[in-house]
Parts: structure tokens; C-alpha cells; sequence
């Protein structure tokens, strides 16, 4: 299934590509963080690795690898203004609740087995 990228989302990661004057893409990515226990990562992609997945919607690029894609699949990446703040936002159905200050996310039930059940080794 993997995300859905929003115009706005396109349209800033463009932006920031055009800024940095290289790079072929957002990477995205989850790391183990804060008091919900994960939080998203952006970086900038100037290759494609092995393992890793490339989405493309309004002629621009997220890159995540295997692991992320067990967080963010189903996932609508959009960039949204917020009083003063300006931020990427996941709307995320495998995020099971959020901590208070919104930095960090657990997951679902059924998230959270996929996941484990993906890191064990048969």
C-alpha cells in the first residue's frame, strides 16, 4: 500500500531539494524515541539504497527502507501550518495514540505485532 503525499507535502519537499541544490528525495524514517515510544526522522536522500522503497506523487520523492515501512504504511504525509510552526504531518492509522506534546506516537495493536512478528528471525 505504502503513503499517500499530499501537494503541500510535494510542494515543500521541492522546495527544500531546490534550497539544499542536490538530493533525490525525503527520506523518511522511525526511530525509538520519547515517552510514547517512536518518533519520525526526516532526512535528505541522495541515493537509493538496498532495501528501500521510493514513492513518488506530485513530482516528488519520499525514500524509506523496510523497517519504516511497517510504521508509516497507509500513512497520508502532509505538510501543515500550525499557529507559528510549520511541520510535516502523518495521519498514521497504525498509530495507536500520541504522547501530549505530539513528538512521540506508540502503535496499534495489530502495528506493533506485524512488527515484532518482521523482526523475529525463523
Amino acid at each position: 500500500m505504502a503513503i499517500t503525499l499530499t501537494e503541500s507535502a510535494a510542494k515543500q519537499i521541492q522546495a527544500q531539494l531546490a534550497k539544499r541544490g542536490k538530493g533525490l528525495a525525503l527520506r523518511i524514517g522511525v526511530k525509538k524515541v520519547g515517552c510514547s515510544g517512536y518518533a519520525y526522522t526526516y532526512d535528505y536522500a541522495d541515493e537509493v539504497l538496498a532495501g528501500d522503497h521510493m514513492f513518488e506523487a506530485h513530482n516528488a520523492k519520499v525514500v524509506f527502507n523496510d523497517s519504516t515501512l511497517s510504521y508509516i504504511n497507509g500513512s497520508r504525509l502532509d505538510f501543515v501550518t500550525e499557529g507559528l510552526k510549520q511541520m510535516f504531518k502523518f495521519d498514521n492509522p497504525n498509530v495507536g495514540s500520541m504522547c501530549g506534546c505530539g513528538e512521540s506516537f506508540n502503535l496499534t495493536g495489530e502495528a506493533a505485532k506485524s512488527i515484532v512478528q518482521n523482526s523475529v528471525k525463523v
